[in-house]
């Protein structure tokens, strides 16, 4: 899945990523190689169908605590799935494949669509992503740069 052109690029555990078929530029997401899954904050998911297929829209807010640059997205649903929270909770989620901009490199991602709302992390990219060629190194951050000062004042200093 990864059109990734280097293979073992290194990334912090926290990450300024690009969700290009959203159009959002920036949103701070989390490197967890012990999540499966990748995860996005989603809302108001609308399950529709399109020339006999499933889709799903939904919307993102990619900043903490504001609606400020919400973005509404409409992708096939590539499957449904129970996940497993990290505390212990089961639930029925909506998968999505999405291109994930990170550092340098693009992989597509199998994206589960959930409320991140009281997560610090509106996105979350597990190992599944990763394999597409990065290592994480837990001890560092934003290895590919941090988002224009203004930007990351809109996610409330949740850095």
């Amino acid at each position: 899945m990864s059109q990734t052109p280097h293979s073992n690029t290194i990334a912090g555990w926290r990450e300024w990523v690009r969700l290009p078929q959203a159009d959002v530029e920036w949103i701070k997401a989390k490197l967890d190689t012990g999540a499966r899954s990748s995860a996005l904050h989603a809302f108001d998911l609308e399950e529709f169908t399109r020339d006999g297929s499933d889709w799903v829209r939904f919307s993102i807010h990619p900043w903490q605590d504001t609606a400020e640059d919400a973005a509404t997205v409409e992708l096939p649903v590539h499957d449904r799935r129970v996940i497993r929270s990290s505390t212990g909770h089961t639930q029925e989620r909506l998968v999505v494949l999405m291109d994930v901009v990170l550092l340098d490199g693009t992989v597509t991602a199998e994206v589960t669509l959930t409320n991140r709302d009281e997560m610090g992390f509106r996105m979350l990219i597990g190992r599944e992503a990763l394999r597409g060629g990065f290592l994480v190194d837990a001890g560092r951050s934003f290895l590919g740069g941090r988002a224009p000062r203004q930007v990351r004042r809109r996610n409330r200093g949740r850095e």
